[in-house]
């Protein structure tokens, strides 16, 4: 972002963002948690096509955050044109979740918002848990006493499931079966789950939860051992660096396309009932066949590359994730259009060019080569 962002809205800062409305009335309200993460990002550009008015909440930091929604960037100034708009709030300060609903008043409330890497979540365990499932419990506790003290019982609620919460339950995994988490993460998002089912049993809040198996994109995280590996294929074919240090290959995952997995959210909050979805591509690959399509893509072997260092093995492995959509599938009608060749090289490429770049700044001294991303 170009400059600081100021909202005099309850007296709370925030951004307007995005492009003109197309002529629909009325316009549908969607609140975003994790706007500014991979999957805040394609959720909200796909309700932007869709004529929705985004509001996301963000967490106020020294440094923005915002670079995956800052291509559709709208100055403040011009605040009368957006149809997405930036608040600070935070998971851990239910407060704020209130006061945005009260303000705001959503047709739809999306919860992405997590502490959501797994080899982290055992280094900070107890943050995890107060910002992944507290926090959910927060929000829809906020969700809940905004219908009771306003009477909007049309609003609609998407909790961001995972595939971690399988574990170490053979695959392959769809709704009925059972939890054995394997981080602190994990266990988080269990206890996620099952707070929005006691919140639609016990209220009737129509509120969703969505098991996404692992989903990737050009926009996944550095630190997410896909995005890592495509980065160093990047930076390695453009010679800016030589090896990378891996953890478990035969670690084996259902990786789909984050874009496509964020229309699945949305469909689940137009049923006439709630209910609970795996979303996944029915399809599972190693880490190391990960490798084997990425480097091969440009023509490298990931042996002459790849260093196996024991600190990037997890304390509590998770074997094997391959999910069963076929409710997705049946009720949904949602399908995955990208597949795992097809998403490995749309990642390679886009950071080849992200490469290319990094080499300009090192020709120019403004990098160092070596300099990891």
């Amino acid at each position: 972002m170009a400059s600081e962002k100021e909202n005099s809205n309850s007296g709370s800062e925030s951004a307007a963002i995005n492009g003109e409305a197309p002529a629909q009335s009325p316009r549908k309200i969607a609140l975003i948690t994790g706007i500014t993460g991979q999957d805040g990002s394609y959720l909200t550009e796909f309700l932007l096509e869709k004529g929705y008015e985004v509001h996301g909440l963000i967490r106020r930091s020294s440094n923005f955050n915002t670079q995956r929604i800052n291509h559709i960037y709208i100055d403040p100034h011009n605040a009368h044109k957006a149809r997405m708009k930036l608040h600070y709030a935070d998971l851990s300060d239910a407060s704020s979740l209130r006061r945005w609903l009260d303000t705001i008043l959503p047709d739809e409330v999306y919860n992405l918002a997590a502490q959501s890497h797994v080899a982290v979540s055992f280094e900070i365990p107890d943050y995890t848990a107060d910002v992944v499932s507290t926090g959910a419990l927060r929000l829809l506790e906020a969700v809940r006493s905004h219908i009771s003290a306003t009477g909007r019982s049309h609003i609609k609620y998407y909790q961001a499931g995972s595939s971690e919460m399988f574990g170490s339950t053979p695959p392959p995994q769809d709704e009925t079966t059972p939890f054995h988490p394997r981080s602190p993460y994990a266990v988080s998002k269990c206890a996620a789950h099952w707070y929005t089912v006691n919140y639609r049993e016990a209220y009737g809040i129509f509120a969703c939860n969505g098991i996404l198996f692992n989903h990737e994109s050009p926009r996944r995280g550095e630190n997410f051992v896909t995005r890592k590996i495509t980065r160093a294929v990047g930076r390695i074919k453009i010679g800016l660096q030589n090896k990378l240090f891996l953890g478990n290959l035969q670690a084996s995952r259902d990786w789909g396309f984050a874009g496509d997995y964020v229309e699945a959210m949305w469909m689940m909050l137009q049923q006439e009932k709630p209910d609970d979805y795996v979303v996944a591509t029915e399809a599972s690959h190693t880490v190391e066949e990960f490798l084997e399509a990425a480097f091969g893509y440009v023509g490298l072997s990931w042996r002459d590359h790849v260093v196996i260092d024991k600190r990037y093995f997890r304390p509590a492995e998770v074997d094997n994730l391959k999910g069963d959509a076929t409710k997705a599938k049946e009720v949904l009608g949602w399908k995955p259009k990208v597949g795992f060749e097809q998403l490995v090289k749309m990642m390679v490429d886009e950071d080849i060019e992200l490469a290319k770049r990094e080499k300009v700044l090192v020709d120019a001294g403004y990098m160092d080569a070596q300099q990891q991303p």
